[in-house]
Formats: C-alpha cells, structure tokens, sequence
C-alpha cells in the first residue's frame, strides 16, 4: 500500500505543478472574457452617444463610450464585468440618463475596439486612471460617480481611493479577488494570482460617500463578500440586498431602479 501511494504521488504531484504554472501564467484566460468587436463595429443604441478614444502610456488606445445627456447634472464612470463589450455593456446607460446623468463606459484592453492585452492589474489599473483624468478634465472630479460591477469593482476601489470622485457605486463586489479564488478553487494556493484586487483594502482608503448593493441569490460572488466590505468601510452609506437576484442582471431589479433614482435625485 505504501508503494502504491508513494507511486501515485510521484505522478500526481507533477501533474499538480504543472496544471499550477498553466494557472499561474494563462490567469487572463480565467478571468477576463472578453468579446472583440472591429473597427467599424456601429453601435446600435438610442440616444446621443459618442466613441472615445484614449491614447495610454504604453501607446495602446483604448475605446469607451459616452453617453449624453441636455442638461446633465453630473458623469457615471462605468466599469464593467469581466465578459462581453460594450456592445452589450451599453445597454445600461440609460438607466442613468434618464436621470440626468452623462455615462461613459470603458472597455478594458482586448475587450471591444480597445487594443492591446491585459497583462497585469498595474496596467488596468494605470489605464482607468488614464480615462478617469480625461473625465475629470471635462466634468470635474466632484461631479462624477464611479461605478464598478463584479471584476470592474477592482478597478473601481482603487481608483476612488487615490481620487476622490462624488460617490463610489459598487455592484457585486468581493472583498478580495483571493478569497472569491479560494472559495471556488480552494485546491489552488494564493500565491498564483496575479490579480488580487484587494477590495478590502482600498475601500478603507476611500474618502468619497459609498453604496453597495448585491443580490442575495448570487452564487459566483456571495453577499456576505459585501457585508464583509460594509463592516470596514468607514465612508459607506448604504448597503441593499437585492431579492431574487443572482450575479447578472442587477441594473434592471425594481429595488436597485428605485435606489438609484433616488441617490441621484439628492
């Protein structure tokens, strides 16, 4: 018997470390999805839009779009999840200018018309603040809103962090992208992940007014990852828990539709 275990470890075990490098240096494959769109895809939306284009350091261009309003009252920087373009991502900015909101959404690197290849949470993190200081320059920092959904809110802590934005909107948030890795695929050790979007940390940094709303049939990221965030973030202000919605589709749930409303019509 001992033969036969030493035996299956000896071929299980590099079998393990070779399945842990793949991991370790294919993660973008695991985490982001996105859908590429050409250069003279037309979106199909209704109302007043526009294409953006924002040179980076690195000389990559990145694509958003910004949504219009008459007389807006303020900007929603919108980051999105993890999959899709903003072919569908698009779809929401309605629900914030009809109240009165300009909306721009960006697609990340690789996702949309936007060039290049995520390679690290460095860059992502260096390209948002690229596009948030393009927005800063035309609505001013104290009239704009950054809203983060799932992966987006990543991204979205860190950049309320070290700006200080109206207020930060987070949509299915995880306290840390470790702890959702360690939920789902506890076989793998932390060390590998090269994108630990430290929620946790970055919220406790944030000075602007905070809402966090997730829905309590979520099976990929857990309310209680929102919770977590709410016992330790001074500056946040509400918390909803949606009923009857899972990780998708929360922008169109009658009770976040109504929160909205009202946290813009303040």
């Amino acid at each position: 018997m001992k033969t036969l275990l030493l035996g299956l470890l000896k071929f299980l075990v590099p079998i393990y470390l070779i399945v842990c490098g793949l991991v370790y240096y294919f993660q973008e494959k695991l985490i982001f999805f996105p859908e590429q769109l050409p250069s003279d895809f037309e979106f199909g939306f209704d109302g007043d839009f526009e294409e953006i284009w924002i040179p980076t350091h690195d000389q990559i261009t990145l694509h958003g779009l910004l949504f219009k309003t008459k007389d807006p009252k303020g900007l929603v920087f919108y980051l999105h999840g993890n999959a899709g373009s903003l072919r569908s991502w698009g779809e929401v900015a309605s629900v914030f200018t009809d109240l009165e909101q300009d909306v721009f959404l960006l697609d990340y690197r690789g996702y949309g018309k936007s060039e290049g290849k995520i390679k690290s949470e460095t860059q992502l993190f260096s390209d948002t603040q690229q596009a948030y200081d393009w927005a800063k320059a035309l609505y001013g920092e104290e009239n704009i809103t950054v809203l983060g959904y799932s992966i987006g809110t990543g991204m979205a802590t860190q950049l309320a962090a070290g700006n200080q934005p109206n207020m930060l909107i987070l949509q299915a948030p995880f306290f840390n992208l470790n702890s959702l890795v360690r939920k789902h695929f506890p076989i793998f050790p932390a060390f590998l992940l090269r994108y630990p979007f430290e929620n946790h940390r970055y919220l406790k940094a944030i000075r602007s007014p905070v809402v966090l709303f997730h829905g309590r049939e979520d099976d990929i990221i857990p309310m209680e990852a929102t919770m977590q965030l709410n016992e330790i973030g001074e500056n946040v202000e509400d918390l909803i828990l949606l009923d009857n919605q899972g990780h998708n589709g929360m922008t169109y749930h009658p009770i976040y539709l109504q929160k909205i409303k009202e946290i813009f019509s303040d």
